[in-house]
C-alpha cells in the first residue's frame, strides 16, 4: 500500500505509556487516532504483536501502524517510537460518566446494559485467545456516543498469559485492582480483567469509582467494607501466602447498600457474580452474557432513551459462537436479530450454519 502522511491536530491523550494525537490523513482528509509509544529497549513491547491479531466489534483495531526515530527532553538522541494509527472516537465510558455526575443524572441503566454487553463481548474474545487486558477501566473504552457502540483499546499492559509463567503483580490501575494483585500473586488468570470490569459496571451505576483506596492498603480496605473479611479458602485463592493472615471480621455491606434505590436486583446480581474473591468463582464473560440483566437487550421492541434503535449487539463472528456451547447460542443471538445486517448474511455464508442455533421448537411454559 501507498504511505499515507499524517498531520498531527491535536493531543487528545497522554500519560506513562505515551502521547495519543488527533491527526489527519493528509492523502485522503480521514482523522484517526495515532498513539504515539517510546519503545523502551530494557522491557517488552507487546501491544503491537497482540493488536494485529484482534478482529472484533467491539475491540478497536489498527489500521496501520509505523515507528519514527526522534529525541527529547528527557531521552539522549536515537530513540525509537512506536506509531499505531486507530479509527478517532471521540469519547470514552469514562467521560460519559464525569458527564453524568457533573449533571447530577446518572447514565441510563439500558445504556449501561449496551455498554456492558459490548465489553463482556470483547473480553469473551481477547480472553479465549489467551491475552489478558490487564487494564480495564472506563478511560480505556471508546464509547460513540451517537450509536452508542463500545471499542475496547489500550493494550499497552496486555499480555498473552503462559500457565507457570510468572506475571508481575503490579498491573492494572489502582481503582480497578482485583484483590489478588494486592496480595501480590503472580499467577492470576483472565479473571482480573472480570473483577475490573465489575468495577467499571458499578461505576456507571454510581457516578464514581467503587473502590478509591490512596494506595494498595486503602483499596483492599475499601474491598473488604464492601465484600466483608474474606475467608481463609478465599485468601488460600488469591495467593497462598496469605493463607494464615488474620483479619478483623467484617460483615458484607450487601449491594443494596452499595448502590441507589432505583438500581435493578439483576444488575446487582451481575456485579455481585464479578466481583467475588476467588478469581475462579468470578462469572466468565461469556456467561455473563446470558445474565438477565441482559433480557431487555433481547427484546425486539427495545428503544434507547432517545428512541432509536440500540446498536447491533448481536453481531457475533464465528469465531465467537463457536466458544458459546450450542445450547447457548438460541441465548446469545436472538430469532428477530439472526435478520439483523452483518448478523444472518455471515452466519449463512457459512456452511456449518446449523452449529449455531437449535432448530427444535422449545417447549411452551
Amino acid at each position: 500500500t501507498a504511505a499515507l502522511t499524517y498531520n498531527a491536530i491535536r493531543i487528545i491523550g497522554h500519560g506513562s505509556f505515551g502521547i495519543v494525537y488527533q491527526a489527519k490523513v493528509v492523502e485522503t482528509g480521514e482523522i484517526v487516532a495515532i498513539k504515539k509509544v517510546y519503545q523502551d529497549k530494557r522491557y517488552k513491547n507487546r501491544e503491537l504483536s497482540i493488536m494485529k491479531h484482534l478482529k472484533h466489534p467491539c475491540v478497536v483495531t489498527v489500521k496501520h501502524a509505523f515507528y519514527t526515530g526522534g529525541s527529547d527532553k528527557d531521552n539522549q538522541s536515537g530513540d525509537t517510537f512506536l506509531n499505531l494509527v486507530m479509527p478517532f472516537v471521540a469519547d470514552t465510558v469514562y467521560r460519559a460518566v464525569r458527564q453524568s455526575r457533573r449533571s447530577a443524572k446518572r447514565i441510563p441503566e439500558l445504556i449501561v446494559k449496551v455498554y456492558a454487553y459490548q465489553l463482556c463481548r470483547s473480553l469473551a474474545y481477547i480472553h479465549a485467545q489467551g491475552i489478558c487486558h490487564r487494564d480495564i477501566k472506563p478511560q480505556n473504552l471508546l464509547v460513540d456516543t451517537n450509536s452508542h457502540v463500545i471499542s475496547l483499546c489500550d493494550f499497552g499492559s496486555a499480555k498473552k498469559l503462559v500457565t507457570g509463567s510468572a506475571n508481575v503483580s503490579y498491573i492494572c490501575s489502582r481503582y480497578y485492582r482485583a484483590p489478588e494483585l494486592i496480595f501480590g500473586a503472580t499467577d492470576y488468570s483472565t479473571a482480573i480483567d472480570v473483577w475490573s470490569m465489575g468495577c467499571v459496571l458499578a461505576e456507571m451505576f454510581l457516578g464514581y469509582p467503587l473502590f478509591r483506596g490512596d494506595n494498595g492498603i486503602d483499596q483492599l480496605v475499601d474491598i473488604i467494607k464492601v465484600l466483608g473479611t474474606p475467608t481463609q479458602k478465599h485468601l488460600v485463592a488469591m495467593n497462598k501466602s496469605y493463607a494464615q493472615f488474620n483479619f478483623p471480621t467484617v460483615e458484607p455491606l450487601g449491594w443494596k447498600k452499595v448502590f441507589p434505590s432505583d438500581t435493578s436486583p439483576e444488575a446487582a446480581d451481575l456485579v455481585g457474580q464479578m466481583l467475588q474473591y476467588a478469581p475462579g468463582d468470578r462469572l466468565k464473560p461469556l456467561g455473563a452474557l446470558t445474565h438477565p440483566f441482559f433480557d431487555e437487550l433481547r427484546h425486539q421492541s427495545t428503544r434507547m432513551p432517545d428512541g432509536s434503535r440500540p446498536p447491533n449487539i448481536f453481531n457475533f463472528t464465528l469465531e465467537e459462537l463457536l466458544l458459546a456451547p450450542p445450547g447457548a447460542r438460541n441465548e446469545l443471538i436472538p430469532p428477530w436479530a439472526r435478520e439483523l445486517p452483518g448478523t444472518t448474511e455471515y452466519l449463512r455464508r457459512t456452511c456449518h450454519a446449523r452449529l449455531f442455533f437449535c432448530q427444535q421448537q422449545q417447549p411452551q411454559q
